[in-house]
């Protein structure tokens, strides 16, 4: 049975994981046959966002703490991650991604990416194993691995930026995914665009089966 690491950024789209990509990856694991484990860092997060007016609040919170509300508490710091334990690693979105993960969404292609996240992904790159990232998240990839073939939809002010960064950026629908078969990378837009639910579990769906066919 392939396991399947997931590393999320809190709990929430403004300010964490994106609750949706992350539950439809982990379902779509178990219906592929996987298994997966949740990992986030275990780190303040950059700023908590009330998710009914949309406005910063006073209080701090933890992106590990919160990330375990999605993983029912079954869930580890990402420093204890360890690529050969794992046939690949899956990056769900969310703005958190872009707020704890690195600071992309305030420094924009000058960013600067968490040290945990980048062990995480330069590891996994170098055992030769295959990485997925959706929604936002491609633009670490973009930053770390220059050269990918990847997606973030077809936002053009966000795609020059991933081009800034490295990345050779396509543009994809919301049941596409950009795969660079020669760095095993798996790229797919979720709410980059104005998908409905069933899109985005679809869109996740063929992500997930791109990466599980990529494991050694």
């Amino acid at each position: 049975m392939k396991k399947i690491a997931i590393v999320l950024a809190g709990c929430g789209v403004f300010d964490g994981a994106e609750i949706h990509e992350a539950v439809l990856s982990m379902l779509a694991i178990q219906k592929q046959g996987a298994e997966f484990q949740l990992f986030a860092p275990d780190i303040a997060q950059s700023h908590v966002i009330n998710h009914l007016s949309g406005e910063i609040m006073t209080e701090e919170r933890n992106v590990l703490i919160e990330s375990a509300r999605i993983a029912r508490g079954n869930i580890k710091a990402l420093s204890m991650y360890n690529a050969a334990e794992f046939d690949a690693l899956i990056f769900p979105g969310g703005f958190g991604v872009a707020k704890n993960l690195c600071n992309f969404a305030f420094k924009g292609s000058s960013m600067e990416v968490l040290p945990e996240v980048i062990n995480s992904i330069q590891e996994t790159h170098q055992m030769n194993k295959p990485i997925g990232a959706m929604c936002i998240s491609p633009v670490i990839i973009a930053k770390l691995l220059p050269g990918t073939e990847l997606t973030i939809g077809n936002d053009v002010e966000t795609s020059v930026l991933v081009e800034e960064l490295g990345g050779k950026h396509k543009i994809a629908n919301f049941t596409e995914v950009i795969s660079d078969k020669k760095n095993k990378i798996f790229t797919t837009p979720c709410y980059m665009l104005q998908a409905n639910l069933v899109q985005i579990a679809k869109g996740t769906e063929n992500l997930i089966s791109k990466v599980i066919e990529a494991c050694i």
